[in-house]
């Protein structure tokens, strides 16, 4: 177990300045092999990016390269059916021929994957750049051989970008319609009305799409009259001026019942309409403008849909990811309400997006067909006058943009690349209902993070994949049987719960996890998940506290040692495997089988950020069998400097070892203690930044809130240890009561002061 750095974003250069932000960043990291996952790989199988779950939640769909997977929901290491869907040597050498690679791209790389009613898949490939379509028998789980044309409905390109979503039994997708991908296009495969796109620039500029969904027409309905699919992506920016190619994160919508125009716009769309969505911090000048990800949240309780997007910045050399959140009412305002874009021509040769003031033509171009176009006999888009189709033609961009949630983002976050995100809804302890976001990055990590009144928490992070490859794709499971989180890569499928509450040894580290999922039990005296769907209310057995505020713990769980035993060492260069041991060579030493385990507060919870040459100090503490001890890094390598430990041993025969140190530096740095023993090993880290210009008063609160934390531990250290443990000159002893009297590592502070002074904790 390794915890990184839980508090501020390193000094970010931005165009504007060099700005200071600070970031939450996960209290506690799970490495791959710490927890127990459910894993699925098929030999010389590769690329499971497409994932499905059935309608009853037992059965997890995977498409990967050139073959489809169903896996027990339960536990995806059972495999339950195969399909395999292979491309022919004709068709590999014809691919190779146009200078594709044979061993890579010239293969079928599975995209689609959607229900079609009870019994059957709609499955789409890239099949060697000749996209190809097919059902799959769920019963008998082989394909039918029908072998449908995919253009339009699955890229060519393996790496080319794709979405799509099936929507009563009607496939609609973004992707690209040709062999070189030049021509993106939004479609619907429907046998009696099939429409897509203009292709047009206005239109879609080097789309990279990201996700399509549908949303119902409201039962009462109050909002458009129709049934609506919403397609997110990146494109090149029309509206803006740059000497690059600017990205622009999009929302677009269509209407489900639209059917083309008669004359104007025969089978394309005539409810295209697309807005920019906005995510960025105007406090920080930092604006994330290329999307990467969106879940649609839905729940009994909320009111509407909630679109949660993954966003970084286009030139992200600093490792900078956000989280927006968006209600569906903000985004059909601008759709419904909103003014127009228009292009104008500036001195007979470049164009310019500006804001169209004038008439808009009646109905209103790119509405659905609603009550109010139905009362004026406008019953289909077939009848909507050229008027009002030649006016969404050449606009189909709104000036308006959909703004998140708060005006701001619900994350963000440094160091790190997000690639996918799930959101689940979950009742805390006390009935306050949370919004937890389970996100991939691209190191094969998948973090969990709850918003906190005005702050955001990383609760933890997992290693999902062990080679640290980008998570592809995420999945949800909140209904059967235990909520589960499904992720892809290019190597496998795996599967996580969604808490690890049972590996929070201590009431304390239970409590600070602030993990909606997670109480701490008196009766079993041990972390444990809540049930789903709880709704009893606060309970005397069980301790839950969202803030973080672990004085309703009991005080015999409080991971300090209890009077006995202890011995005071020094680790540095040219130290022993192990500190001297509090115990006598005796028979009698207490058994080895004790886990090793770090103890709360971890380094994230302490000083994060100093002052250049200030000095600071850093703590590690274990509880484990009689050889634990520490080993302290400082940028990856073991630190030469002699750095204290003291080891007290615990009436249970378990040894509670405390280690600490006193620095200063010039440069940002990162400081790792690793707890060592025969039981097994752990790991805790901290990125301790330097911050040279505090820019407002919101910066000095924060400087001022770490260095509370800091100092509700070292005062009670530097009253009992000597003066070259505290860092002050050789030889210089310091003869008060209460002290250690020189370096010799023999004596040990009162236990009354050193259980006065850890309790405080």
């Amino acid at each position: 177990m390794c915890v990184p750095v839980g508090g501020l974003l390193a000094t970010l250069a931005t165009a504007l300045g060099v700005v200071v932000a600070f970031a939450p960043a996960p209290r506690i990291t799970w490495e791959h092999r710490e927890v127990r996952l459910e894993k699925f790989h098929e030999p010389g199988i590769f690329n499971y990016s497409v994932l499905l779950l059935s309608e009853d939640k037992s059965t997890l769909y995977v498409g990967a390269r050139e073959a489809v997977f169903a896996l027990n929901a339960l536990n995806v290491s059972e495999k339950q059916h195969e399909a395999y869907w292979k491309v022919s040597e004709d068709k590999k050498a014809k691919c190779a021929e146009k200078g594709k690679s044979r061993q890579t791209e010239c293969l079928n790389y599975i995209r689609v994957l959607q229900p079609l009613g009870p019994g059957a898949l709609y499955v789409c490939g890239t099949n060697a750049f000749q996209p190809a379509c097919d059902h799959l028998n769920l019963t008998s789980f082989q394909f039918l051989g029908r072998s449908e044309d995919g253009k339009g409905r699955c890229p060519f390109d393996p790496a080319q970008s794709y979405t799509s979503v099936m929507v009563d039994g009607e496939l609609y997708s973004g992707t690209s319609y040709n062999f070189l991908g030049s021509e993106p296009i939004i479609s619907r495969n429907s046998s009696h009305s099939p429409l897509r796109t203009e292709y047009a620039i206005p239109w879609l500029n080097e789309p990279n799409f990201v996700f399509a969904d549908v949303i119902r027409e409201s039962p009462d309905g109050t909002d458009s009259g129709d049934d609506r699919v919403y397609f997110f992506f990146t494109e090149v920016s029309v509206e803006y001026e740059f000497v690059f190619k600017l990205m622009i994160p999009r929302v677009a919508r269509v209407c489900k019942g639209d059917q083309g125009g008669l004359r104007t716009l025969q089978k394309k769309w005539t409810s295209f309409l697309k807005a920019r969505l906005i995510c960025s911090r105007p406090d920080s000048n930092l604006v994330f403008n290329v999307l990467q990800a969106v879940f649609v949240l839905r729940a009994p309780d909320l009111k509407e849909p909630v679109f949660y997007g993954v966003f970084t910045p286009q030139l992200n050399n600093v490792g900078l990811s956000a989280v927006c959140a968006y209600n569906l009412s903000t985004a059909e305002a601008v759709f419904s309400r909103g003014k127009y874009m228009q292009s104008a021509t500036v001195e007979q040769s470049h164009t310019k997006w500006v804001r169209y003031n004038g008439a808009v033509p009646t109905p209103r171009p790119g509405a659905c067909i609603n009550r109010e176009a139905r009362a004026a006999n406008f019953s289909s888009s077939l009848g909507l006058p050229d008027k009002t189709l030649q006016f969404v033609k050449d606009h189909p961009l709104m000036d308006g943009s959909v703004t998140p949630t708060d005006n701001r983002p619900r994350l963000v976050t440094g160091n790190v690349n997000y690639t996918q995100i799930v959101v689940d809804r979950t009742r805390a302890l006390d009935g306050t209902v949370y919004d937890v976001m389970f996100i991939g990055t691209d190191r094969g990590a998948l973090h969990k993070a709850v918003s906190l009144e005005n702050d955001a928490h990383i609760i933890e992070e997992t290693q999902l994949f062990r080679d640290f490859e980008p998570v592809q794709t995420l999945l949800l499971n909140s209904e059967k049987g235990g909520r589960l989180v499904y992720a892809g890569s290019s190597s496998g499928v795996v599967q996580a719960p969604v808490a690890f509450c049972g590996k929070h040894g201590t009431c304390e580290d239970c409590v600070l996890a602030r993990d909606p999922y997670c109480a701490w039990s008196r009766v079993a005296a041990a972390c444990v998940a809540l049930p789903p769907h709880q709704t009893d209310g606060p309970s005397r057995t069980l301790i839950q506290e969202m803030s973080g505020d672990a004085s309703a713990c009991p005080a015999s769980s409080l991971p300090f040692p209890p009077p006995g035993s202890s011995s005071l060492s020094c680790r540095g260069p040219g130290s022993s495997s192990s500190p001297r041991s509090p115990w006598p060579a005796s028979a009698s030493r207490p058994d080895r089988s004790p886990r090793v385990a770090l103890l709360p507060p971890f380094l994230s919870d302490q000083a994060q950020h100093v002052h250049a040459l200030g000095t600071f100090h850093l703590f590690c503490q274990a509880t484990g069998p009689a050889d634990v001890h520490f080993v302290w890094e400082k940028n990856g390598r073991e630190l030469e400097m002699c750095v204290p430990m003291q080891t007290h041993a615990l009436p249970d025969g378990r040894a509670h070892v405390l280690s600490w140190l006193r620095d200063a530096i010039r440069e940002s740095a990162e400081y790792r203690c690793s707890v060592l023993s025969s039981a097994g090993n752990g790991t805790s880290k901290v990125r301790v930044t330097v911050v040279r210009h505090v820019q407002d008063w919101g910066e000095k609160e924060v400087i001022a809130k770490l260095s509370r934390r800091e100092s509700l531990f070292f005062p009670f250290l530097e009253s009992v240890l000597p003066a070259c443990v505290r860092g002050d000159p050789p030889g210089a002893v310091d003869q008060r009561a209460g002290r250690l009297e020189g370096c010799g590592w023999g004596a040990r502070p009162h236990d009354a002061q050193l259980e006065e002074g850890v309790g405080k904790l």
